[in-house]
């Protein structure tokens, strides 16, 4: 989880540094990041599915190699396409990574210590984010942007060697009972996933025909792969697994949290530079504070989780969030550094409790032969989330600030660009909590 994550935020730094070393344009050189997020959006749920099928102990081993090797790749790339080819290698591996290090907790961990076990990804995850600007600064700093991918081998082979000594074998039971792989159900997510995600991520912020082509393809897609799971003798997804009201509800809610999430890491930098005035080295350590809040508070929400019910820790954290985004939106510029990072610490430490308590939630009492693809789909719609609020809030604050270019906007229109994203974002969450607490209710009201 520490590698998958760190692998997500280390690049994000080197990005001037390698359109200078390629000689290559800002866009082309933000392939680098794209393909690696893309490889794992569109393809975490198949290797979760294919976890559950071949072998969960197996596959990791073989995902945590590719994402060395490719991790070597990209540290050797004498070109910008092979390095972004290198990229999108390490990004399946790092798909197969996190769909099935969470699978894992349902096998090694029992059920009462699931929240605790929850919590620590949830940790691991955060420190990786943090520490990946830091760290990629550093490296690149002293050594150069090819060390940034090659810190990755030492540690790829460590958890390699950890993961071989120490998780359980899986188990030798005859291949006629396995169910088949859907090929034709991986292959159509894969595409609509993919179609999806260029939609929300190309043309710089502005949404032309192109992106509406790209959404259109994503709606056919989603159409093709219900009727193409509904006649598949073993799907991918089982349809019917969204008739569970706490899987529905956990993906709906996890979507719109990590939507809001982002926009915090869209919105927070042009605030602090644009409103606040602050030189980058600044902009870099308040926008620390949010992942060490959640590496701190990771593992903590998981015993509170575990002590007080995954589904009520979840409600909480999802008031946390919305108070912080109200809190936010209402923000006079005047309070400054202090008044920006109280409420983003309400709003993070929030998160990690709805993110443990969420996962646990779901996780708790899944069928051992789904752990895999439930935990692909946890990740795939956090993951949606992200690339929905990195377009979308995006839209959003851009407009709001009434600014052709918002580099050179007015520090007023910037402040009032983040009061009204964040505005935005509350309602978001009290959406997500109505349906955190009708879920909720429902449950309660059935046991």
């Amino acid at each position: 989880m520490l590698l998958s994550s760190l692998g997500t935020s280390i690049a994000n730094v080197a990005l001037p540094t390698l359109a200078q070393a390629f000689n290559a344009s800002f866009q082309e050189v933000q392939w680098i990041v794209l393909a690696y997020l893309l490889a794992i959006t569109t393809l975490i749920v198949s290797a979760g599915r294919l976890g559950d099928i071949t072998g969960r102990r197996r596959l990791l081993l073989a995902g945590i190699f590719l994402f060395t090797v490719a991790s070597v790749l990209c540290g050797l790339a004498p070109t910008l396409w092979l390095l972004i080819a290198a990229r999108a290698a390490q990004g399946l591996g790092a798909a197969i990574m996190m769909a099935l290090t969470m699978a894992f907790v349902g096998e090694t961990v029992s059920k009462e210590k699931t929240g605790s076990a929850m919590g620590l990804l949830g940790a691991m995850s955060a420190i990786g984010t943090a520490l990946g600007p830091s760290l990629g600064g550093i490296l690149i700093a002293g050594l150069s942007w090819r060390a940034i991918f090659l810190v990755n081998v030492p540690l790829g082979i460590l958890t390699f060697l950890l993961a071989y000594r120490y998780l359980p074998v899986d188990p030798q039971g005859p291949k006629t009972d396995r169910p088949g792989f859907d090929t034709m159900g991986t292959l159509l997510l894969a595409l609509t996933l993919a179609a999806y995600a260029l939609a929300m991520t190309i043309g710089r912020g502005s949404f032309g025909p192109l992106n509406m082509a790209l959404l259109l393809a994503a709606g056919f897609g989603v159409g093709l792969f219900v009727l193409a799971e509904t006649r598949a003798a073993s799907p991918l997804i089982r349809l019917a697994m969204f008739g569970d009201p706490v899987l529905s509800a956990s993906l709906a809610t996890s979507a719109l949290v990590s939507t809001v999430l982002m926009a915090t890491l869209v919105v927070g930098p042009f605030y602090l530079f644009g409103a606040l005035g602050l030189d980058a080295a600044l902009v870099g350590l308040v926008l620390s504070v949010g992942p060490l809040a959640v590496a701190l508070t990771g593992v903590p929400a998981g015993r509170i989780a575990d002590r007080f019910g995954a589904q009520r820790m979840t409600i909480v954290g999802l008031i946390a969030i919305a108070a912080g985004s109200f809190i936010l939106s209402m923000l006079p510029a005047a309070l400054g550094i202090p008044g920006y990072i109280a409420p983003i610490v309400v709003i993070t430490v929030g998160y990690a409790l709805f993110q443990t308590a969420n996962n646990t939630a779901v996780m708790t009492d899944v069928r051992p032969d789904q752990r895999g693809v439930i935990s692909g789909m946890l990740n795939l719609s956090r993951n949606l989330g992200l690339i929905t609020g990195a377009s979308v809030m995006g839209a959003v604050f851009a407009f709001a600030s009434s600014a052709i270019d918002i580099t050179t906007a007015d520090p007023k229109a910037v402040a009032t660009g983040m009061r009204i994203t964040f505005a935005v974002a509350g309602v978001l969450i009290v959406a997500a909590l109505a349906i955190a607490v009708g879920t909720y209710r429902r449950t309660r009201a059935v046991s």
